[in-house]
C-alpha cells in the first residue's frame, strides 16, 4: 500500500474502483509526466448517492452534502490516476482542479462546494495536493450529478 493509500486509509477511506465512463472518453491519459483526469462525478458503489441542483431551498442538494459529493469525486479521480501509473506514490503535484456545480441560479456557493475536493486532495497529498483551481456553476451535469471535477495531475517513474 502506497503512503498516500495509508493516509486516505487514516481519514477512513480506500481508492475506490474506477469509474466506467458514460460516454465515448477515458477516465485518464497519461502524456509523459502528466496524467489528465476527465471529469469525475461523485459515483460511490456504482451509483450517484444524490441527484439535481445544489442549493439552499427545498428538494435541493445541500452544500454541505454537495462539498461531500465533491470529496467522491476527487476519490474518483485518485483511482483514475492510480490506473495509469499504479502507484500513487509517483505523483509530484496536483497541478489542477477543475470543479464543475450543477447550481441553482441563486446559488452563489459554488467554491465552498469545491472545497470538498480540494481538502482531500491537499489532506492526501499534503504540500504535493496544493493546487490551481477553477470552480464553475453550471445549469447541469452528467446523469444530473450536483458536482463533477477534474484533475490535471504531475507524475514522476
Amino acid at each position: 500500500m502506497s503512503a498516500v493509500e495509508e493516509r486516505l486509509a487514516a481519514m477512513g477511506y480506500s481508492v475506490p474502483d474506477v469509474v466506467p465512463p458514460v460516454a465515448a472518453y477515458v477516465p485518464a491519459l497519461r502524456q509523459g509526466d502528466w496524467v489528465f483526469v476527465s471529469g469525475q462525478l461523485p459515483m460511490r458503489d456504482g451509483a450517484m448517492p444524490a441527484t439535481g441542483k445544489v442549493g439552499d431551498g427545498p428538494g435541493q442538494v445541500s452544500p454541505e452534502a454537495a462539498k461531500q459529493l465533491a470529496a467522491f469525486c476527487a476519490l474518483n479521480g485518485i483511482a483514475a490516476v492510480k490506473s495509469v501509473i499504479g502507484d500513487l506514490d509517483k505523483v509530484v503535484r496536483i497541478v489542477k482542479v477543475v470543479g464543475f456545480v450543477a447550481a441553482d441560479p441563486s446559488f452563489t456557493g459554488v467554491p465552498g462546494v469545491v472545497n470538498g475536493a480540494s481538502e482531500l486532495l491537499g489532506a492526501v497529498f499534503g504540500d504535493a495536493g496544493v493546487h490551481a483551481r477553477s470552480a464553475v456553476g453550471v445549469s447541469v451535469l452528467p446523469l444530473d450529478a450536483p458536482v463533477e471535477v477534474e484533475l490535471i495531475v504531475a507524475v514522476r517513474d
